[in-house]
C-alpha cells in the first residue's frame, strides 16, 4: 500500500520536533508532472498562489513533464522528506505502475498522501455531424460490426482507461487511438477523423458549447457541473461505470506527520473558501478534501483496479 506518514490521521504528536513547528521555514517548491498549462499545472498554481499567502513563504511551482508523470515524481521520491518539495498528480499515478516495468521509484513505498483537491470527469464525445447522438448509438455501432475507433489524450491515461473500461462493461468493440494530449485528440474528433473520442470534461466543454462537439456521456459516478444536461454512462444503462480523474498533493515518504497535517489543513481551508470553489468549478473541476488517510485509500483502490485492467488488455510499456 502507499506508505501514510501520518498516524491515526488526525493530530500532531504531542513531542513534536519544533522544526516541525517552524515549518515552514523557506520556500516549498510543488513539482506537476505535466507541461504548463494543463489542468493539473493550472491547478497547483491556483492552490500554491493561495498557500503562499497561507503559509507565509513562497510557494514556486516547477514542471518536470515526461514518461507519463514518472520523471517528476522521481525527483519528488528522491527528496528530502521535510514538506519543502511535493508533488501534483493526477490519476495516472495510479496507473502508471501497471503500464511501466521500471518506474525509477516505488509509488507504494516513496510518497506520503497529503491530501486530494478536486476531481475532473471525462466525456465521451462525437462530432457535431455524427449520427452518433447518444451512447446507445455508439455501442450499437460497437456492436455491430466493425470495432469502433474511439480517440484518448494517450496510452495509458485515464481518458483510455475510460475507454476500455466503457469496452469491457458494455461487451462492445471499441478501437483505442492514441494522440500526445487532449488537444490533438480534440482536433480530431471534432474534424471527423476519428468517431468517437474521450477526453476531459474542461478541454471538451468549449467545443460542445460552440455547437462542434456532440456530448454522449461523462464517465464520472453524477452528472458534471460544468455540462449538467449530459447523463452518466451509468445512468444510460451501464451499471456500475465510474471513472472521476482525481487531483491532489503527495510528499516524500518520512516526511513528518506533523508537517503533513499542517499542510492537509491549509490546502483543505484554500479549496474551501468560496472563490477557490468557484474559479474551480469554472475550469471543470469539482472540489474536494480529503484526510491524508482518505486520499491514501484511494490511490490505493485506484492501483488495485486500473493494474488489474492494464493487466487484462496487455497494456505495458518501457
Amino acid at each position: 500500500m502507499l506508505v501514510l506518514s501520518l498516524a491515526a490521521c488526525g493530530n500532531p504528536p504531542s513531542g513534536e520536533a519544533p522544526e516541525d513547528a517552524a515549518y515552514p521555514a523557506h520556500p516549498i517548491t510543488i513539482v506537476v508532472t505535466f507541461p504548463p498549462g494543463g489542468g493539473t499545472d493550472l491547478l497547483a498554481r491556483r492552490i500554491g498562489a493561495e498557500l503562499q499567502e497561507t503559509l507565509g513563504q513562497p510557494v514556486v511551482v516547477e514542471n518536470r513533464p515526461g514518461a507519463s508523470g514518472n520523471i517528476g515524481a522521481r525527483v519528488v521520491a528522491e527528496s528530502p522528506p521535510d514538506g519543502y518539495t511535493l508533488l501534483m498528480v493526477n490519476s495516472s499515478f495510479a496507473i502508471n505502475p501497471g503500464v511501466y516495468r521500471h518506474l525509477g521509484f516505488d509509488p507504494a513505498r516513496d510518497f506520503a498522501a497529503v491530501i486530494n483537491v478536486a476531481f475532473v470527469p471525462s466525456v465521451f464525445v462525437a462530432p457535431a455531424h455524427s449520427g452518433l447522438r447518444g451512447l446507445d448509438d455508439a455501442l450499437a455501432a460497437a456492436r455491430a460490426g466493425q470495432p469502433l475507433p474511439f480517440a484518448s489524450c494517450g496510452n495509458g491515461t485515464p481518458q483510455h482507461l475510460a475507454g476500455e473500461m466503457l469496452a469491457r462493461a458494455a461487451g462492445a468493440s471499441l478501437q483505442h487511438v492514441p494522440y500526445k494530449g487532449c488537444g490533438p485528440a480534440l482536433t480530431d474528433v471534432t474534424a471527423g477523423q476519428v468517431a468517437m473520442g474521450v477526453v476531459t470534461a474542461s478541454s471538451a466543454a468549449p467545443l460542445i458549447a460552440a455547437g462542434k462537439l456532440r456530448a454522449l456521456a461523462v464517465t464520472s459516478p453524477a452528472r458534471s457541473p460544468l455540462m449538467p444536461t449530459v447523463p452518466t454512462v451509468a445512468e444510460q444503462g451501464v451499471q456500475g461505470y465510474a471513472l472521476d480523474q482525481w487531483h491532489g498533493l503527495l510528499a516524500p515518504a518520512a516526511t513528518p506527520p506533523a508537517v503533513v497535517a499542517k499542510l492537509n489543513a491549509a490546502v483543505a481551508q484554500i479549496v474551501q473558501r468560496p472563490a477557490m470553489q468557484a474559479a474551480l468549478r469554472e475550469q471543470g473541476f469539482t472540489p474536494a478534501t480529503s484526510t491524508p488517510r482518505e486520499f491514501h485509500d484511494m490511490i490505493a483502490a485506484d492501483m488495485r483496479r486500473y493494474g488489474a485492467l492494464t493487466a487484462a488488455i496487455g497494456l505495458r510499456a518501457d
